[in-house]
Parts: C-alpha cells; sequence; structure tokens
C-alpha cells in the first residue's frame, strides 16, 4: 500500500524488534522534512526567490498531517531549514495519530491516574510493511539505478541516509554509496532545490537544535 512520505518515514524510522523509533527527536526531523517534501511533490507549496517556502494551493489533501502542516506554513514566510526545525513533536505525534487510524500502529491509552508520560507507548503488531520499507530503501542505495528509482522512494533513501538512520544504512553504505546518495538526493532537487539542501545537512541541524545529539 501506497504511504505518503510522512507516514512511510515514520515506518522506516520505527525499531520493529525493540517496539519503538530508533531515536524519536531524529524522527521529529525526519518527519517534517518528508511532509514538507511531500507537500512539494503535490504541488501544493513552493520555493520563492528568497529560498523561503510559499503555499500555492491550500486545498484539503486529505491527510490531517499535511493539512495542518499548509495551515503552519501559509501563517509566515520561512526557509525550509526553519519549518524542519518548527513543530516536530506535533508532527510526530500527528503521524502517529494517522497511523492508528490506518490500523497501521497501535497506541495506548492515557492513563489519568498514572504518571505524565512524555509520549504514549506506539506498538506495531505487524512489522512486515516496516520491515519491507526498511529492506527496499537500502537495496535502493546499495545497488539500484537511481533514475529508475520511484520520487518517493529516492526521497526516503535521501533523508535514510542523511538523517543517520542506522535501522537502514550504516556509516559504511553512506560512505560507500555515496555517489549514489547523491543521485538520489538530486531527485528531490528537481522539485525543491532549497529543501535538498536542507536535507543533505539534515544531522548537523539535528546536532545544532539539540546541543551535540549523536547517530553517527
Amino acid at each position: 500500500m501506497s504511504r505518503g512520505l510522512h507516514l512511510a518515514t515514520y515506518l522506516l524510522a520505527f525499531d520493529t524488534r525493540a517496539q519503538s523509533l530508533q531515536d524519536r527527536t531524529r524522527a521529529g526531523f525526519l518527519l517534517r522534512a518528508a511532509a514538507l517534501a511531500e507537500l512539494a511533490h503535490r504541488g501544493a507549496v513552493v520555493e520563492d526567490t528568497t529560498g523561503r517556502v510559499q503555499v500555492v494551493s491550500a486545498h484539503h489533501t486529505g491527510d490531517s498531517v499535511l493539512d495542518a502542516l499548509l495551515i503552519e506554513v501559509g501563517g509566515r514566510p520561512r526557509t525550509w531549514k526553519s519549518w524542519i526545525k518548527r513543530s516536530r513533536d506535533d508532527t510526530l505525534e500527528a503521524v502517529e495519530e494517522r497511523l492508528a487510524v490506518l490500523r497501521v500502529v497501535t497506541m495506548a491509552d492515557r492513563d489519568p491516574y498514572g504518571p505524565v508520560l512524555p509520549h504514549r507507548t506506539v506498538t506495531m503488531e505487524d512489522p512486515r510493511e516496516a520491515l519491507d520499507l526498511q529492506t527496499r530503501i537500502a537495496d535502493t542505495v546499495r545497488g539500484r539505478t537511481p533514475a529508475e528509482v520511484p520520487f518517493a522512494d529516492a526521497v526516503l533513501a535521501a533523508l535514510a541516509a542523511h538523517g543517520h538512520l542506522r535501522l537502514v544504512l550504516s556509516r559504511d553504505d553512506r560512505r560507500t554509496h555515496a555517489g549514489r546518495i547523491t543521485a538520489l538526493t538530486d531527485r528531490l532537487a528537481d522539485r525543491a532545490p532549497g529543501l535538498a539542501r536542507a536535507v543533505t545537512r539534515l544531522n548537523l541541524t539535528m546536532v545544532a537544535a539539540q546541543g551535540g545529539m549523536g547517530g553517527n
């Protein structure tokens, strides 16, 4: 089943063995970048001459996560990098809610009498979709010709590589296939050059925003 880039990125970052995200903070950055890429792919947002994001179509997408982001982006012109950094936790929780509605994941109910937790526990009873996606994107980087790769897979590969998703690609993978990663990232650059540049610097952005978070 085809998923929007933001939903697919969540599956890409989900460790099915541990039944949790590889890194929840990291996932927030990746999901914001993926949602912006999805809107750019749909032609809902574009990059103006100053490098800021503009909404060109505010029609409802049918996806609550994307609709909320469209409203947010329409409020004030900002750069892609700025939008990636903002409201990450809200987008992450909204994606989880969306996946729960689609019955891809199950979210634990909040206990009104229990301790206040930073987020609800998420489980994935059937890991096949996530595992298949992780394998496909890893194979995309390691062996397939970039010109043959669908746009969505190229973006997911770029996010996995530049976002240092160890579940998908090791450090050696990133080093060995650097040329292929660049070619895949260029697919995004054709649609949104500023967003592609922000994605290539994604790990540095995460490190700076989080005061030196890891993720080699």
